[in-house]
């Protein structure tokens, strides 16, 4: 298939116009006319995806490669050390970001990976009712995400409601209604904030909250006729 067509098919699954602003979801490395061979789908990716990988592969990430302002190529750093290999090997890279947060990926981990239902839904937002203790909370949580502790703020000891965000969500933290709300890279002003609210908060992690990107991509693209391979991220973060 050519990556034109690729890019198409992801268009009319997850519209790249739905992405926010500030992101860089599409194409990042890449020729429309170039046939491309197999897909990789992964979070994000790194330097030994691309060496596993030969001429006309794909990789579909969440995380887009080139992210924010970009004023040089010094191929000794991060991210253009990855941008040169794929020119050389004739690789290409496309990223599905805030665009399909909105349409896939949020939804996906409330109600499969939580087993939550929605009843108030709004971009990158989702909503419903619960009664859980603190402890029925933490051993859902840990049992969806991996951790056995979580940073949180202001708990409860009984949760009426849930909202989630995946990945870094707290700035919609003023559109929540829910008692607790679920999402990743909460910052120090923001837990104050939320104190300030009597909003409870549960940092679920970044990674933790978006690892299933990869496998939710990958059934999505079931009915290409091309091979569709799931590459396991490695979250950046270890516990010393």
């Amino acid at each position: 298939m050519k990556l034109k067509e690729i890019y198409e098919a992801l268009d009319r699954l997850s519209p790249f116009e739905l992405q926010e602003s500030w992101d860089n979801s599409g194409l990042i490395v890449g020729h429309p006319e170039r046939e491309v061979e197999r897909i990789i789908v992964s979070l994000d990716l790194d330097i030994s995806m691309i060496d596993a990988q030969e001429e006309g592969t794909l990789f579909i990430v969440h995380h887009p490669l080139i992210f924010g302002k970009l004023t040089e190529l010094d191929f000794s750093r991060y991210p253009a050390n990855l941008i040169e290999r794929l020119i050389q090997k004739r690789q290409s890279l496309i990223a599905m970001h805030t665009n399909f947060d909105q349409t896939h990926l949020n939804r996906y981990v409330f109600e499969k990976i939580l087993g939550l239902v929605p009843e108030r839904e709004e971009p990158f937002l989702l909503e419903a009712k619960v009664d859980w203790s603190l402890r029925e909370l933490k051993d859902r949580l840990s049992e969806a995400f991996g951790p056995k502790s979580f940073r949180a703020v202001a708990p409860r000891e009984r949760i009426g409601s849930i909202a989630l965000c995946t990945g870094a969500g707290a700035s919609l933290m003023d559109r929540v209604e829910a008692e607790c709300f679920l999402t990743g890279d909460i910052k120090y002003h923001d837990a104050m904030k939320a104190v300030s609210q009597g909003l409870m908060m549960v940092d679920i992690g970044h990674w933790e909250s978006e690892r299933f990107f990869a496998e939710l991509m990958a059934e999505q693209l079931k009915n290409l006729s091309i091979s569709v391979i799931i590459a396991p991220s490695k979250n950046p973060f270890t516990t010393l």
